[in-house]
């Protein structure tokens, strides 16, 4: 392949907010690629070339992760750590240049050429289509273990695929982004032409309410494919039982733990979202007012050193501010201070209703 020469071998490595520049590029190529070869069904052919496109970065990254832990004496859970946030990193911005690729393709095209364009990522939203369950249903029943057992599965898959073939769990990482990206931009742009409102406006709004448990559980992919990718490659590599084999092997194992735990945490936080009635702009304000003063306080206040903490990246200081911003909306019972009370719940209905 061509593409992946136009790059240094470790320029996602070193720099991987470059990743969501190559994840818009690759995804934006795919789908142009999947929509003149295959017009019939390009949803599953733009998914593929994309990660097909996206298999020699990431085979590059874990060259050169292997070969920093073939050149250390002795393997330690901290340097492991260390390395494996870095690939997390490109994983995170790589799914949100897809993601944000397909919700404004789905916002943008006409509505028959998007149904055309997209139409295996819409016909699962929420599990059942559009049509396969009513809106009053979605926040019925048992939603967290619904939520949980869909996840778990999508988790295992990434795992999995991942140990058979050590980088094929992009395929389905970028399909989770592509299927949330179209939803998320069905949704708004169905609500907005039910309502009036700019499209752009009502997909702001849902990515305020939905960014948490969104990243939370594609975390818990990433780790699940990450591990299963190493273990994969840690056999082939190490003499099997030896003393770096059994380190790697059950740091590895560790990982795929905080894989589930993160999949537990973003499935209840999910599930509240989806039963509490928030007021997407009071809940916005009140989000970024908290997500200022933690950046604000980070890079004016706190010493240099303290600042490259993993517990204070950026995406953490957001996770603090949501959950505060939750906390606080829900004891002052969820107030809209006068700015509008329309809410993710309501957004879902008109979308439904749009359709209709």
């Amino acid at each position: 392949m061509v593409l992946e020469h136009l790059f240094p071998e470790d320029w996602l490595e070193k720099k991987g907010r470059y990743a969501f520049i190559l994840g818009l590029l690759y995804a934006f190529i795919g789908i142009v690629i999947a929509k003149f070869l295959f017009p019939g069904d390009p949803a599953l052919v733009a998914v593929a070339f994309t990660s097909l496109l996206l298999l020699p970065e990431l085979y590059k990254i874990f060259s050169i992760e292997e070969r920093q832990e073939s050149m250390e004496q002795k393997v330690s859970f901290g340097a492991l750590w260390k390395d494996d946030v870095e690939v997390v990193k490109i994983y995170f911005f790589l799914f949100i240049g897809i993601l944000l690729v397909y919700a404004m393709g789905t916002i943008v095209m006409p509505e028959m050429q998007a149904n055309n364009l997209f139409r295996e990522q819409l016909e699962i939203r929420f599990g059942q289509g559009f049509t396969g369950q009513a809106v009053s249903d979605v926040f019925d029943g048992n939603l967290f273990f619904d939520l949980l057992s869909n996840n778990f599965m999508v988790l295992m898959a990434c795992f999995i695929m991942a140990l058979l073939t050590g980088d094929g769990a992009i395929f389905l990482i970028t399909w989770n982004a592509s299927v949330w990206g179209t939803i998320f931009g069905l949704t708004a742009k169905n609500a907005a032409a039910f309502t009036g409102s700019a499209p752009y406006v009502i997909f702001i709004g849902i990515m305020f309410i939905v960014f948490c448990h969104m990243i939370i559980e594609a975390l818990s992919y990433f780790l699940a494919a990450i591990s299963g990718s190493i273990i994969s490659k840690d056999v082939i590599l190490e003499k099997f039982a030896s003393e770096r084999f059994m380190e790697v092997f059950f740091f590895n194992l560790y990982l795929f733990g905080f894989a589930l735990v993160a999949l537990l945490v973003g499935a209840l936080v999910e599930t509240v979202v989806l039963i509490m009635e928030l007021p997407i702009l009071a809940f916005a304000i009140v989000l970024i007012v908290f997500l200022a003063i933690f950046l604000l306080a980070k890079y004016f206040i706190l010493p240099l050193e303290m600042r490259g903490n993993h517990f204070l990246n950026n995406l953490f200081l957001y996770f603090y501010a949501f959950f505060i911003a939750l906390g606080i909306m829900a004891v002052l019972g969820l107030p809209d201070f006068g700015l509008g009370t329309l809410s993710y719940q309501e957004i879902i209905k008109t979308s439904y209703a749009a359709l209709g």
